[in-house]
């Protein structure tokens, strides 16, 4: 059996979103008990990301390192086309990712005690994003 279903969501612009109890919704709302669930973004300047959800440092901190290694503006990019942070957001979903696999067991995501899934907005301005979640058992 397989089910899908869009999500969307509206960021506040770059910085992370947390999306687990949405993606864990379309889960249950799927029937399936045993399977796998893929969570897949349909952009290139956004990302997603399974990470600790109980000290938003860790989240602030990720943004330090990818502002390192992904600056905006910097003179080596060629890309601007929609402004300075344009080929930054895209090397940044890049250096993550753009789909997770999940285990569901018992109609519900088999997440560790402190993972979260966050959509991960790379752009300065605030974007409407699409999350494709598709459940296989």
């Amino acid at each position: 059996m397989i089910a899908q279903q869009t999500l969307r969501f509206r960021t506040r612009g770059r910085g992370t979103t947390d999306i687990t109890a949405e993606v864990a919704r379309a889960v249950a709302a799927s029937g399936i008990a045993r399977g796998l669930c893929c969570v897949f973004l349909q952009h290139t300047s956004a990302s997603l990301v399974l990470c600790e959800n109980a000290d938003p440092d860790v989240r602030r901190d990720l943004e330090t390192l990818l502002a390192r290694l992904a600056p905006d503006g910097d003179p080596a990019w060629r890309h601007d086309t929609e402004g300075p942070d344009d080929m930054a957001a895209h090397a940044r979903a890049v250096l993550t990712t753009n789909s997770l696999t999940i285990p569901v067991s018992d109609g519900r995501l088999m997440l560790g005690t402190w993972q979260g899934i966050y959509l991960y907005e790379h752009r300065q301005s605030a974007h409407e994003r699409r999350v494709v979640v598709t459940v296989l058992g």
